[in-house]
């Protein structure tokens, strides 16, 4: 018997999931090796294996010969405690009892097998860690194994009729989680422990609740894996122990008899058909054909094996036939089955009979049926129907529970049971594991008693949920379930894995149909079964997993709606036509036609039609029909209609206005003649007013109203309406709400000068005054013509600030070529559609010059693509098949066909403009501040406006010589106190008129709109002010390596041959070497078989056999058929030295022209016959191990590619070593230009990397960093950005929006590059569309040009405003300083033009040019030396903070750290690697290798 023994080995280089494969599947193939577990996190190895065939020594080998550190922990092995299984072997088996003993012990698990003395049970011993009772029973093919009852402890029993009813619940709280990220590795930790039912992780409670068999694991042990994963967890409420009752172990005891008796009853009428199914892949196809066929009522059992590719089904031929079968097993998910029946197995004879362990007849197949009673439970503390959902699911999965119905209105359970497998107290005390006050009613009714149904009915009730195609013959025994569909807003969506944790968690819920969640939109669209779960629930399990979730009631928008115009219709009866038609037709869920207006409103699925369908279902009526146009012009964004507006304003207001003026300058004209008169000639007061009112103007029509005033009165009133028209209304709304704005100021101002004037008018008429009153009418004209001027040219500038945006829109395709293609691609026909026509799937044609109207993939033909409008991109891309194309861009050379991925609101140029959009409503901190200071303004300037009226008043009165001596166009003829109170009003409404408001509300929207716009031009995506605010106060830039600094996939950096070339010809050599690295899936042959492809021009290679692949070490096997490629490639070199041979014009007969003289490495095309070489690839040791010696000189060339960061490889052909490859993830050629100037710009750079420290030391010297975060696992980038934030700086993240998305959400400005059309828009603040490091250093400088631009602005607003009031309240008098209120006007309808002006002048913004900052960085850059580079591992290692030091010890520091630069670049060439000569950098990682940290 064997002895199975645990034991945990330390394992050191892992650097990530490929390591732990390669171990995993190393060590899984030695023999005795039960089963193996590696943790990355942990650094360490759990193996069970057979003490007798393999010693922790030999296991700890066998890492260590893959090239990994690998040290015993525990010494002494710890003992693993089988459990013991009883098999029963049927009585015709097709294998003999020691067969199936040989092909139990083949498994992994099973630790001994013994048949009984009658032939007729088997014992089997497994460990229970690794298989279950169930799996045994499936282990051998063709047999079916039934469990017996154990005459040993119940402790073996995981998998009997109780377990899943002894189920607990266990409520853990957690601490430390900080993502989502955090919550699908506990549950995927959790989710793969034997005896763990169901696990629900929530990041806002901090809260795991499991469901879980307590026979099978502990709370305890539960807990201790939470917190081997790296967080805290802490028990909620203390687990029940387990109990069993007598009852079930009876039961127990009683079950395989009535079992044995049930099949032979049934397999009396019974049938056995064999089908062949192509196409399983695993177990879990085999299980999913199992349990779904073994649900149809007419199958008695089903067995599946995946070896022999066959079904065994047991069924009853007079409810289903064979061709019924067939297309059942067909229709299961994933439907890609391809089945057909054995016709030699057709006879039942020929088979063994079968009973699938999955299939639950026995107990409903009892000759006496059981009685079923009903209980009702109180239940408190029910809050939701989340509550609910919870405790059916729990109690429907308890054994012997027939149904389950809470009631959350009535706060009880009713539930239905079988008395003998389960009691009322055994369910409440479930209920109260739960979380949940469980009791029964006061007056406790006796359990009511009701008779069972019929065996059929009572199999209905037993079976599992249908898979979701049911063969026809089943539909009529199911009743018909509707499926619907709903929309749920989901928010705190970072990056792609919340996607799949979503999807995955509700796929497991019942009544869950299928759910698809898009992380642009942030939408889920679900479709379920109404009558099992409702869209509360599924947004309740949503928030459940730590999101933000909303049902969103107008689901039915957007994707399925059509507005068409049809044209044809004469009566209600065509109305009626249409619309029964259209309702019949699958898909369509509402149709709505209205014949006054000839239009027809639709509501469609788009996964059953599309809107193509419908208009030829129309068409088919006999009615033409078109779309109804929709406005694509971006017309909102221009301000055309304001303009508009505006402009009439102004020309109204400037047609009345000019008169006034007019008779306003000639008052004024003849006032000086008359004061000069008055001053020269010495004329009394009464000659004046003779003269006065001699004047044509002063002429009076009636007494108290003179020519003048009426004049100006008749053109005031026109202005005042129509002019002022778009001001009253707005300031009444404004008044409406309780604020105040501008035209509340502007109404202010022309309503109070145009009653004062009409009610001095109105006295003096009724006084029947004889000297004219002065009054205010030339106001209002005069204001309205500068505000409206001034309205009128902000709107130009306006819609100027949105030609960014518009320009986006407008780059959108109006109409699609919609094609259709025959066998080999042959066009068969094509169609003109409007582009909203387009159906994801469609094939469309895009012509030279043409736009691509949707996001597609080429299938056919080549060109080059401008994408500059989309990506910034100068520079047209080439696309061929399989490239990806985005709407918007302009085809240019090449016809191409495209298959749409992505149409209408989904495509790639629709979310850009969406974010754009976004952005320029969104508003900036510093607007808030505005905004708010705006409320306070206009009830200030209107509290300054009365003071000012009445301090001029007191003033007049006190000392009337001051406004005689300052109060322009003064005379005597008008009364002193007449005098006072004008000069009052004037400086009054010229502070309402000059005080300005907008200039400070535009002052920040108009330079976000602009910087946006311009960012969006240049391929900067900026998510509205705040980001935009934020990055110039960015003190520094955290880079993650992969994908970010470097390129992301190795490549061969260089090849050093070995062997002369006339042994081995360089082409030769690669011809091997790519061929025998093409069948390897490892990124170091990716890398290596790319190059060859490359450099021999050919995508096809030789012929590779017997490939073996030790990981860690490399790769062994046989090339041929070489030759092929070697004669082609020798053709092409022959026929380009033709080429030279004539551009040189060498007059030379033809025939000696292509002579092989002018060959190299050239072979005669002779008869081809294959060779075969035997080639190996991999790291030193490989080689050594296959006896062959490693030069000096190699040894040496390898440890400076390793301690440059590089992979060094070898390749040895035929036994002889010829050759070494040089592998690294190359660095962007951009990286250091873009470190440098970000340096320059005074930012702190830092480069956060997974890889081992060596590599990133490299990679750090190369591009300029100096400070390094290394082996930092993504869970932990998030703790370091928070770490850097702790420290008071302000964190800009650059990362490639993955897997870094969230530490982009926690950095202060998260800046996403490179991610092009699969945008990772809710992590990142700025997206760049193109992958270039420079666009980093062009957002934050574009985000300071817009920072100083809103600051100026500020300026601009606040100076005109602080210096303009005082000026027009008239504080300046005394130095000559007086406003008229039209002044006042025109001066604040210049400050808002000149705000947004000023903002225009961003429009001019250029990104910094590559060229211009290489020139003024030359000299400056130079590679960091390893002294240089401060590098920390981990999370928990920050580095220690820099001491204060004087200047001696700066001095010295200095020269200490200048001479251990020197020793350490010596040092390092020699001795940096000799510790671990023969790992892959790219795999293992240094981490016993000190670190060099900064002095």
């Amino acid at each position: 018997m064997m002895e199975a023994e645990s034991v945990a080995i330390g394992v050191e280089g892992m650097t990530c999931n490929s390591c732990v494969q390669s171990i995993e599947q190393h060590l899984g193939k030695m023999n005795g090796i039960h089963n193996i577990k590696v943790s990355l996190e942990d650094k360490n190895a759990v193996v069970i294996y057979d003490s007798k065939l393999q010693t922790p020594v030999t296991l700890q080998e066998a890492i260590c010969d893959m090239g990994f550190d690998a040290t015993l922990a525990d010494s002494s092995p710890q003992p693993v405690l089988p459990d013991t299984i009883f098999l029963t072997l049927p009585a015709h088996s097709a294998l003999t009892p020691r067969q199936v003993c040989a092909a139990l012990l083949r498994n992994k698990g099973i630790v001994d097998v013994k048949v009984s003395s009658d032939q007729r049970t088997v014992v089997v011993k497994f460990i229970p860690s690794i298989t279950s009772g169930k799996h045994i029973t499936q282990m051998v093919p063709g047999v079916d194994l039934n469990i017996t009852v154990p005459e040993v402890t119940p402790g073996a029993w995981e998998d009997s009729s109780w377990s899943q009813g002894s189920s607990a619940v266990l409520r853990l709280k957690v601490d430390g989680m900080t993502c989502h990220s955090c919550t699908s590795t506990i549950e995927g930790k959790l989710g793969k422990l034997q005896g763990i039912q169901r696990i629900r992780v929530s990041l806002d409670n901090k809260e795991a609740v499991v469901v879980y068999q307590p026979s099978l694991i502990t709370a305890e042990e539960i807990k201790q894996q939470i917190e081997g994963a790296g967080f805290t967890a802490a028990f909620k409420k203390q687990p029940r122990p387990l109990k069993l009752s007598g009852i079930d172990l009876e039961r127990l005891r009683n079950a395989q008899p009535r079992s044995s008796e049930a099949s032979q009853r049934e397999n009396s009428s019974s049938k056995t058909a064999v089908f062949r199914v192509e196409g399983m892949h695993c177990s879990s196809c085999v299980l999913n054909i199992q349990s779904s066929i073994s649900a149809l009522p007419a199958v008695t059992s089903a067995v599946v094996s995946l070896e022999n590719k066959s079904a065994a089904i047991n069924y009853n031929p007079s409810l289903i036939s064979t061709e019924q079968l067939r297309k059942a097993v067909e229709n299961v998910s994933p439907e890609t089955f391809r089945v057909s029946l054995l016709e030699e197995h057709e006879n039942l004879t020929l088979v063994p009979t079968l009973v699938s362990p999955l299939k639950s007849v026995p107990a409903s197949k009892e000759p006496i049926q059981p009685l079923t009673q009903v209980v009702v439970i109180n239940i408190e503390g029910m809050t939701c129907s989340s509550c609910v959902q919870s405790i059916e699911g729990v109690l429907s999965q308890k054994a012997g529970v027939k149904s389950v119905h809470v009631s959350l209105l009535n706060g009880n359970g009713t539930i239905e049971y079988d008395p003998l497998q389960t009691s009322p107290e055994d369910l409440r005390c479930a209920i109260e594991d739960m979380g949940f006050d469980a009791s029964f009613p006061a007056k406790a009714e006796l359990p009511v008693a009701k008779a069972q149904p019929c065996p059929e009915a009572q199999l209905d009730s037993h079976k599992p949920e249908p898979p979701s195609k049911v063969p026809a013959a089943h539909l009529g025994r199911q009743e018909s379930k509707t499926i619907s569909k709903c929309y749920v807003q989901v928010t705190g969506m970072t990056c792609a894995s919340c996607v799949a944790n979503i999807e995955r968690n509700l796929r497991r819920e019942d009544g869950i149909h299928s759910i698809l969640v898009a992380l642009m939109a942030g939408k889920a669209e679900v479709r379920y079964n109404p009558a099992v779960i409702h869209p509360a629930a599924i947004a309740e399990l949503i928030r459940e997993l730590g999101f933000g979730a909303t049902v969103m009631e107008n689901c039915g928008e957007g994707d399925g709606i059509l507005e068409l115009v049809v044209r044809g219709m004469t009566c209600a009866s065509c109305v009626h036509k249409i619309e029964s038609t259209l309702m019949k037709t699958n898909g369509v869920l509402y149709c709505s036609v209205a014949l006054a207006t000839n239009k027809a409103h639709i509501k469609y699925d788009p996964e059953a039609i599309g809107p193509r369908d419908v208009i030829q279902v129309i068409k088919d009526l006999g009615f033409t029909t078109s779309l109804v146009k929709k406005d694509r012009s971006a017309s909102h964004l221009d301000h055309k209609q304001e303009i508009r507006q505006w402009k009439r304003s102004f020309v109204v207001s400037l047609v009345f206005c000019i008169p006034v003026m007019g008779l306003m300058i000639y008052m004024m004209v003849m006032d000086s003649q008359l004061s000069d008169a008055h001053a020269h000639h010495n004329m009394s007061t009464e000659e004046m007013e003779a003269l006065h009112s001699s004047m044509v103007l002063e002429y009076q029509l009636m007494p108290g109203l003179s020519v003048m005033n009426f004049l100006s009165f008749l053109f005031c009133v026109p202005v005042q309406v129509f002019g002022g028209w778009h001001f009253y209304i707005q300031a009444s709304r404004a008044l409406r709400h309780n604020t105040a704005n501008m035209d509340v100021l502007v109404v202010l101002a022309t309503s109070i000068a145009f009653l004062y004037s009409t009610i001095i008018l109105l006295v003096a008429m009724a006084e029947r005054a004889k000297v004219n009153p002065v009054t205010f009418f030339d106001t209002p004209p005069m204001l309205f013509v500068f505000i409206s001027l001034g309205r009128w040219l902000e709107h130009v500038a306006k819609g100027k600030t949105s030609e960014a945006l518009a320009r986006l829109i407008s780059l959108q395709a109006t109409e699609a070529t919609i094609v259709t293609l025959g066998p080999d691609n042959v066009l068969l026909s094509e169609e003109q559609v409007d582009v909203d026509l387009v159906q994801r799937g469609d094939i469309v044609k895009v012509v030279p010059g043409g736009k691509f109207p949707v996001d597609g993939r080429v299938i056919e033909g080549h060109s080059m693509v401008d994408e500059s409008l989309i990506t910034g991109e100068a520079m047209p891309v080439t696309k061929k098949p399989g490239n990806t194309v985005i709407a918007g861009s302009i085809n240019q050379n090449g016809t191409l066909l495209i298959s749409a991925t992505h149409v209408g609101a989904d495509t790639t140029l629709s979310q850009i403009v969406k974010l754009v959009e976004e952005a320029q409503t969104s508003k900036a901190p510093i607007q808030q501040f505005a905004d708010k200071l705006s409320g306070y303004f206009v009830p200030f300037i209107v509290a300054v406006s009365v003071v000012t009226l009445l301090a001029w008043i007191i003033i007049g009165f006190v000392d009337f010589e001051i406004v005689e001596k300052y109060f322009l166009g003064y005379n005597k003829s008008i009364s002193a106190a007449e005098v006072i109170i004008r000069f009052a009003f004037q400086c009054s409404i010229t502070v309402l008129c000059i005080a300005c408001p907008c200039s400070l509300g535009l002052a920040t929207p108009t330079a976000v709109m602009v910087g946006t716009g311009v960012g969006a031009q240049n391929g900067i995506l900026i998510k509205g002010g705040e980001p935009l605010e934020m990055a110039h106060k960015v003190k520094v830039v955290v880079f993650d390596k992969t994908g970010t600094i470097t390129h992301g996939t190795p490549e061969v950096m260089q090849v050093k041959f070995l062997v002369e070339g006339n042994l081995l010809p360089r082409h030769k050599m690669l011809a091997i070497l790519g061929t025998a690295e093409s069948s390897s899936e490892h990124p170091l042959g990716a890398a290596i078989t790319k190059y060859c492809k490359k450099e021999l021009n050919s995508e096809t290679l030789g012929t590779c056999t017997d490939f073996q692949v030790v990981p860690g070490c490399g790769i062994s096997c046989k090339v041929t058929n070489i030759e092929a490629l070697l004669y082609r490639k020798n053709r092409m070199v022959e026929e380009n030295n033709v080429k030279n041979v004539t551009l040189v014009n060498i007059e030379e007969n033809a025939d000696e022209s292509v002579q092989p003289a002018l060959i190299i490495d050239a072979e005669l095309p002779t008869p081809v016959t294959s060779q075969k070489y035997s080639v190996l690839i991999g790291n030193r040791e490989w080689m050594t191990r296959n006896g062959l010696q490693v030069r000096n000189e190699v040894d040496k060339a390898m440890m400076e590619h390793e301690r440059r960061g590089r992979t060094a490889v070898l390749a040895a052909v035929d036994g002889v070593l010829c050759g070494l490859i040089a592998i690294a993830d190359t660095v962007k050629p951009e990286a250091e230009l873009a470190v440098h100037t970000l340096k320059s710009m005074g930012l702190e750079v830092v480069l956060m990397t997974g890889d081992n420290s060596k590599t990133a030391r490299s990679i750090a010297s190369q591009v300029g960093i100096t400070k390094v975060f290394a082996e930092v696992l993504p869970s932990h980038k998030v703790a370091k950005v928070k770490q850097l934030q702790d420290e008071g700086k302000r964190v800009a993240m650059v990362g490639d929006g993955i897997n870094d998305s969230p530490a982009l959400a926690m950095a202060n400005v998260g800046i996403a590059i490179g991610t092009g059309t699969d945008v990772a828009i809710e992590a990142a603040d700025v997206v760049l569309i193109r992958d270039d490091l420079m666009d980093v250093v062009a957002s934050i400088d574009l985000s300071r040009k817009t920072v100083k631009r809103i600051r100026i602005n500020f300026v601009f607003a606040l100076i005109y405003n602080l210096i303009g009031v005082p000026i027009a309240a008239g504080v300046f008098l005394p130095i000559g300083l007086v406003l008229q209120p039209w002044m006042g006007s025109a001066a604040m309808a210049a400050s808002s033009v000149s705000v947004v002006l000023s903002s225009l002048l961003l429009k001019m913004y250029q990104k910094p040019s590559s060229e211009k900052l290489e020139f003024r960085a030359r000299g400056q850059m130079r590679p960091k030396s390893p002294s240089e580079i401060s590098v920390h591992v981990g999370i928990d290692e920050s580095g220690p903070g820099s001491p204060k030091l004087s200047l001696m010890d700066r001095l010295i520091t200095y020269s200490r750290a200048s001479i251990n630069s020197l020793l350490s670049d010596k040092r390092s060439v020699n001795s940096v690697v000799l510790g671990e000569p023969d790992k892959h950098s790219l795999l293992v990682g240094d981490f016993g290798e000190e670190d060099d940290t900064a002095l």
